[in-house]
């Protein structure tokens, strides 16, 4: 046996497992955005993600201000992500029986009213906390259809052999808009207050409806699906669970998610009182955070394939992990935000060398399912860890509660790259069979899995 962690074959070239040549690094890092459905999809969603970062920081800052209560803040972070663990089964469903491009318009759509009603709401200076809560609970409706839709689309428009690269890119996209937003939202909540965000946010969704609209996608062909949606949705889940990989993949990244990512809802309680920067120094926390997650999603961009990367999952988890222990002890806040940058690194290149294994290694009929399971884990098990961090938060204080979560989260990636060797072979036969690559697998990677 190697020492290689989780692999298998090459995505586009199969004799190409690592990452490119410093001359071939940009038009490898950009490939998928050859296709002319994810070149919409990519402009769109870039824009519209500018507008969601903006709100999800002015909305924290709402309401810290109207509360001034770390638990009010864990308490809407948990309103808000709540349904995406109890609705993302469904949301698979539809994914996998659905027109995907539909689905996703439909979602944006719903998103862009609520955004609308919200900045309503603020402007007209009417706005309540139990609004925030009821409008929160209703985005995680939506996005528990949106997420698992618009996962499971992006193999629609860039095939299995750019599935990689766009998952990347989509992340990219996602962090370069995390670096922007907060910092528009920090000037623009000092300025002129949070309602200009909320409406910003509700504004920029027209763009991509209007590049969903714009696609040309053949419709793939479906499985057709039988039984009752529950012996679905119990499809999914048997897949997963008899599945170690994925089990494996999935489990980490709910713990990850339960104790560690609600350091951003207690991102407010450290920008004001423990580093006395405000609503302008929340932002440039948050946009700190993003540019270590953009770097963390070009890195992995510049792969052309998945050899190596449940390593690279056990060690950025534990670099997630030792990045916050660190943040969670500072008192400057230039140290703080530098903190930030490998917090940002470690945590999505994580999230996104999951994504990857994981849709590297699920028959496409059940993909909008497991990646509801993906959603389910990475931000349905959030709202529980918001609760508790909060509450936690008001009893021993947010850096004491973070750095638990921290030190937690250090332990789970040292037991999951204890058990690589033990899930390495199964996932290099899976990923093979499901053709990657794009083809029929080689003898020389047959025999490769076979032996190793």
């Amino acid at each position: 046996m190697t020492d290689s962690t989780i692999s298998g074959p090459t995505i586009g070239k199969p004799q190409d497992s690592g990452p490119v040549s410093a001359a071939g690094w940009l038009p490898t890092t950009l490939r998928a955005l050859r296709h002319r459905n994810f070149q919409l999809f990519f402009g769109g969603q870039l824009i519209s993600l500018i507008g969601t970062w903006m709100q999800s920081v002015a909305q924290s800052w709402l309401v810290y201000r109207l509360t001034g209560s770390s638990l009010l803040l864990g308490s809407v972070g948990f309103a808000s992500q709540i349904p995406v663990f109890l609705v993302a089964p469904l949301g698979g469903i539809v994914a996998d029986r659905f027109n995907r491009q539909r689905v996703v318009i439909g979602t944006q759509i719903s998103s862009l009213a609520l955004a609308f009603i919200l900045a309503v709401l603020t402007l007209t200076r009417t706005v309540q906390v139990w609004h925030i809560f009821v409008l929160a609970a209703l985005l995680g409706i939506v996005n528990a259809f949106d997420i698992p839709g618009r996962q499971s689309f992006l193999v629609d428009m860039v095939g299995k052999e750019d599935l990689m690269n766009a998952i990347a890119l989509n992340s990219s996209m996602f962090n370069g808009a995390r670096i922007i937003g907060p910092a528009i939202a920090g000037i623009l909540v000092a300025k002129i207050g949070e309602g200009w965000c909320f409406f910003a946010n509700s504004v920029s969704y027209i763009a991509v409806i209007i590049g969903l609209l714009m696609m040309r996608v053949p419709a793939p062909s479906r499985r057709a699906s039988s039984g009752p949606p529950l012996a679905r949705i119990i499809e999914g889940f048997q897949f997963a669970r008899h599945t170690r990989p994925i089990r494996a993949l999935l489990l980490l990244l709910g713990l990850v998610s339960l104790v560690a990512m609600p350091y951003t809802v207690l991102m407010p309680v450290f920008a004001d009182k423990i580093l006395h920067g405000g609503a302008r120094g929340l932002g440039i926390l948050m946009g700190a955070t993003g540019v270590g997650a953009l770097l963390g999603a070009l890195t992995l961009a510049t792969r052309s394939g998945v050899r190596g990367l449940g390593r690279w999952v056990a060690f950025s988890c534990g670099g997630f992990g030792v990045s916050l222990v660190l943040f969670s002890f500072s008192r400057n806040f230039w140290m703080s935000a530098a903190l930030l940058l490998p917090v940002g690194f470690c945590m999505m290149l994580q999230m996104s060398s999951s994504n990857t294994l994981i849709q590297a290694m699920v028959p496409d009929h059940l993909r909008g399912r497991v990646m509801a399971l993906y959603t389910m884990m990475f931000m349905g098990m959030a709202p529980f860890g918001s609760l508790f961090a909060g509450a936690l938060a008001d009893r021993l204080g947010a850096p004491l509660t973070v750095s638990v979560g921290a030190v937690a989260c250090i332990g789970a990636a040292s037991v999951f790259f204890l058990h690589l060797p033990k899930i390495r072979v199964e996932a290099r036969r899976l990923i093979v069979a499901q053709e990657v690559a794009g083809g029929e697998p080689s003898v020389e990677m047959t025999a490769r899995v076979t032996e190793e």
